[in-house]
């Protein structure tokens, strides 16, 4: 096992979809009208900074590490939040605070979910730069997204807060 213990030793990183880009058209028809199309870049993520939704799924379960679903309240009330999963929005001020009630510290194993990977993503490096030390991003997220299906895709159990 690798740090973490969340990808096998021998084990190739896993492909996910890691970075968000735009690709702009012209089409011209009768007239000028631009089009925009936005896609995911794929990149690299090790098995020591991001897990599947089913690996979250089993690692909460396991307490392996604290699984914190950082979406709004409003997104929680419309999809559910997983199953074995904290709801903490991050967008309060209290976040932090919230958050280091929920574990034993800043070396603590924490898993982030977001609905398709964006916001875990850039909470996980702004905790990183904060002293966190074993952040673990779900870059699938709730709904799904260049890195797999996501939580309700894969049919993983929720809870409604």
């Amino acid at each position: 096992m690798t740090k973490g213990g969340h990808t096998p030793e021998g084990q190739e990183p896993r492909r996910a979809f890691a970075r968000r880009g735009a690709l702009f058209g012209l089409v011209s028809i009768g007239g000028l009208a631009a089009t925009g199309y936005w896609f995911n870049i794929r990149g690299v993520v090790t098995g020591d900074t991001a897990v599947s939704v089913e690996s979250a799924f089993r690692g909460a379960r396991d307490g392996d590490f604290t699984l914190i679903d950082i979406r709004r309240p409003d997104e929680w009330a419309r999809t559910g939040v997983g199953v074995g999963a904290i709801p903490i929005d991050m967008r309060d001020r209290d976040f932090v605070t919230q958050l280091l009630s929920k574990v034993s510290g800043k070396d603590a194993a924490i898993a982030l979910i977001c609905a398709r990977g964006v916001r875990s993503r850039g909470l996980t490096k702004r905790l990183t730069e904060a002293g966190f030390t074993n952040i673990i991003d779900v870059p699938e997220g709730m709904q799904g997204s260049g890195a797999g299906p996501g939580w309700l895709g894969a049919g993983l159990p929720v809870t409604f807060p």
